[in-house]
């Protein structure tokens, strides 16, 4: 077996991980009364909110490193730099292509299905604040503090850094002694490094699902129904049509290889709920089992946990249309192309806040004059959704990589087609 393979029946484990914790996580919510407070209290905190927490903080724990080596060894070992300009722009040009489409998608659906908005009363709720303005963005993107980026975790800061030492190494390589073939295998070693916390990853998943059923039970849609069904199909939708369609046209490969090998991505993005904790697991998949080389994935998956939200584009459009339905205002064609740009320009403006989709949300509502308080609905059922868009963002991170790759004459596609 090779050591850098992954964990065996790695799906069914997470799988039943999953059940599990949804399981005994119900049985103890439903039953409080029988159950001490303090047991209570303990299994939810010391079991389920602890076991997560220290799963999700393994996860993050390698990000930084591997983003960093990865895409250092990935740009050094290019022999055409021009090479470097052209995987930018096509990997940006199609983010911001599929989440235009993700959010008009979003509106058309809610229009043709007439999504109706919340009768009851709406308590007052005040968004997340930050920085998601276009010069906020430029600075993060070039940090005046190297070690500074990262322990900040400012994924956009730390992708401009990782290209600059990677074309200086490549010009330098040489004069350092082959000093690229190090970084080479540092990435080998914290790929290693992900294999180990992948394979306690059932464990964890048990945990995060347990967490999430404490916290609030099953039953918390309420009068939310029509809102989260909608959003659910159009967000199944985009992730099944249009990333196979964009799959099929741009780079001629089979959606359904794509769909089965990444299925463990996407269970780790479900249950995570975080991209970035996500980039390792979807790094390494992205290159040994869809066949794209180093150099393509190292850039474009990154970049793609920092400002691909086709998931959060498409519940900022319905929500928008739900909000303004609960107020009683109709939104005018102006207003359904202000909607589409502004969630387009913001999934690159909110990248390193904290609650992007909130904040996000935020601004659209203010440009349209609907009241914040309204967001407060929302997040009330934003968690199980939050979910789902994050294991939709990391599919089209993986999509995106493939038609890239493929353009460039970088993806191995007997590796894909394996």
């Amino acid at each position: 077996m090779n050591v850098l393979s992954p964990p065996k029946n790695l799906t069914k484990n997470v799988l039943l991980g999953m059940a599990a914790g949804v399981i005994l996580a119900s049985a103890l919510y439903y039953n409080q009364d029988l159950i001490p407070t303090g047991l209570y209290l303990a299994v939810e905190k010391y079991v389920f909110n602890l076991g997560g927490q220290i799963f999700k903080n393994l996860l993050m724990l390698v990000v930084v490193p591997l983003v960093f080596f990865s895409l250092v060894s990935g740009i050094s070992s290019l022999s055409n730099m021009v090479k470097l300009g052209s995987i930018a722009t096509k990997t940006i040009g199609l983010y911001l292509m599929t989440t235009g489409i993700a959010v008009s998608m979003a509106l058309i659906f809610g229009y043709i299905f007439n999504l109706s908005g919340y009768e009851g009363d709406v308590e007052a709720f005040t968004p997340t604040t930050g920085d998601s303005s276009l010069y906020g963005t430029v600075m993060r993107i070039f940090p005046n503090n190297i070690f500074g980026a990262f322990v900040e975790n400012n994924m956009l800061g730390i992708v401009f850094i990782s290209i600059l030492f990677g074309i200086a190494l490549n010009l330098t390589d040489e004069l350092t002694g082959g000093m690229s073939k190090t970084f080479e295998k540092l990435n080998t070693v914290f790929l290693k490094i992900v294999l180990l916390i992948m394979s306690f990853a059932p464990v964890g998943v048990f945990c995060l699902m347990g967490s999430y059923v404490m916290a609030k039970g099953l039953n918390v849609f309420g009068d939310l129904a029509q809102y989260v069904a909608l959003l659910i199909f159009v967000l199944a939708f985009h992730l099944f049509f249009t990333y196979s369609l964009i799959l099929k046209f741009f780079a001629n490969l089979n959606p359904l290889v794509f769909y089965k090998k990444m299925k463990d991505v996407a269970l780790f993005a479900f249950s995570t709920s975080s991209s970035a904790a996500t980039i390792p697991v979807t790094l390494k998949t992205v290159t040994d089992e869809l066949g794209v080389k180093k150099d393509v994935s190292a850039f474009v998956v990154p970049v793609g946990a920092t400002i691909n939200m086709d998931g959060t584009a498409i519940m900022q459009g319905l929500a928008t249309m739900f909000i303004a339905s609960t107020v009683g205002i109709d939104l005018t064609l102006v207003q359904y192309g202000q909607i589409v740009l502004l969630a387009i320009v913001t999934s690159i403006g909110t990248a390193a806040v904290p609650s992007a989709g909130t904040v996000t949300l935020a601004l659209i509502l203010g440009s349209l004059g609907l009241p914040l308080d309204a967001i407060g609905l929302i997040l009330a059922v934003d968690r199980i959704l939050d979910m789902i868009r994050t294991a939709v963002n990391v599919c089209g991170d993986a999509a995106v990589s493939c038609i890239v790759a493929k353009s460039e004459n970088e993806l191995d596609e007997k590796i894909f087609n394996r």
